[in-house]
């Protein structure tokens, strides 16, 4: 480990050179493209001298020790490096684990209604809130794609994006089969009923990272429309793409013009198809993990939300939480944070540096 960071920290101060250069600032594709690798390369760069830094303090205060009138004051700064070495050890780990491209990316996220009828749709509805409002705690934007609403507030489906950097960092652990058990509002009896929702966490990709070919595509166009039926305008804007090789259906209505909703049904398709791929490239290498958070499996169920008990759930990790009406208003940081800190940890134990 510590001859690779050895070898981060030459590669870094090359780059803060290059970046200094009359020459290469003059040539700004090559000078941004510089100055990301240089920025993402700081953070463990600084991490490592830190570690050199304490390292040399401790071996001082060690010399130190063998004087009689210092002994007492070095043992005691001696023994504080070693336990902050041990911490910075540990840092450097972490920072040096692969780090997924797509980790500063905006994310596209779908919810969908599943078994429990009008009660699932009520359910969708209320984590399509809280995930507009875990974004707005973030200051980060909301753009609607899609939505297909029931006559009674729920949704059946709804696509949106959250753009924001490292949105796709903190939500990819989200995919999958979110379970809710509380008394319906219709019903009269007071029975407690199980419902569930489907999420999908997608990134948004470039052109570049998915072929698409033309003749695979079939684009249909329609008349937008609102919850009820009410038309949102008078003309066939909405774009319904359907690619044939996978069977893929994207749709878009939330723009004005047929061009705009067929960018952004482009672009869900492209990060549709890019989750395909990987899911299949993560079948033949996936490891033993327990937790396979990074798979994006839609039919695995990871997290009940139980109102009765005023818990929620997840179920990858055994993590309990106590405040769903918190929770329900965005406030997801510790429970997104400890899906993260899970996954760290099982790479960490697989030894992937």
């Amino acid at each position: 480990m510590f001859d690779k960071l050895a070898e981060l920290e030459i590669k870094y101060n090359e780059l803060t050179t290059k970046i200094s250069d009359a020459n290469v600032i003059s040539n700004q594709e090559e000078w941004k493209k510089l100055m990301k690798e240089h920025s993402q390369m700081k953070e463990v760069v600084e991490k490592y001298i830190e570690y050199k830094n304490t390292e040399k303090s401790m071996n001082e205060a060690k010399e130190l020790m063998r004087e009689v009138d210092m002994k007492e004051m070095a043992e005691a700064e001696y023994l504080e490096c070693k336990d902050r070495l041990a911490e910075i050890d540990n840092e450097l780990k972490v920072l040096l684990l692969p780090k997924d491209s797509n980790d500063d990316n905006n994310v596209i996220i779908e919810i969908r209604g599943g078994a429990g009828g009008e009660e699932a749709a009520l359910f969708a509805y209320n984590l399509y809130r809280m995930y507009i409002m875990y974004a707005d705690l973030k200051h980060w934007q909301v753009e609607p794609i899609d939505m297909n609403e029931t006559g009674i507030g729920g949704i059946k489906e709804v696509s949106f994006m959250i753009k924001g950097k490292g949105a796709y960092s903190k939500l990819k652990f989200e995919s999958g089969v979110h379970r809710v058990q509380r008394v319906p509002e219709t019903e009269t009896s007071g029975r407690t009923h199980t419902s569930t929702v489907t999420v999908a966490m997608l990134p948004e990709v470039d052109d570049v990272e998915v072929e698409i070919k033309n003749e695979d595509l079939r684009i249909d166009t329609y008349r937008a429309s609102g919850a009820g039926g009410q038309h949102v305008n008078k003309t066939d804007s909405a774009i319904r793409i359907t690619h044939a090789p996978t069977g893929f259906v994207v749709t878009c209505q939330s723009e004005r013009s047929q061009t705009q909703n067929k960018m952004t049904a482009m672009k869900m398709l492209r990060s549709k198809l890019y989750e395909y791929m990987e899911a299949e490239k993560n079948k033949k290498t996936a490891s033993a993990r327990k937790l396979q958070v990074g798979t994006g499996d839609r039919s695995e169920k990871i997290r009940t939300y139980n109102y009765s008990q005023g818990r929620v759930t997840d179920h990858r990790i055994n993590y309990t939480m106590y405040q769903i009406e918190s929770f329900m208003n965005g406030n997801l940081d510790d429970m997104l944070e400890a899906l993260n800190s899970y996954d760290r940890a099982e790479r960490l134990k697989e030894g992937i540096i």
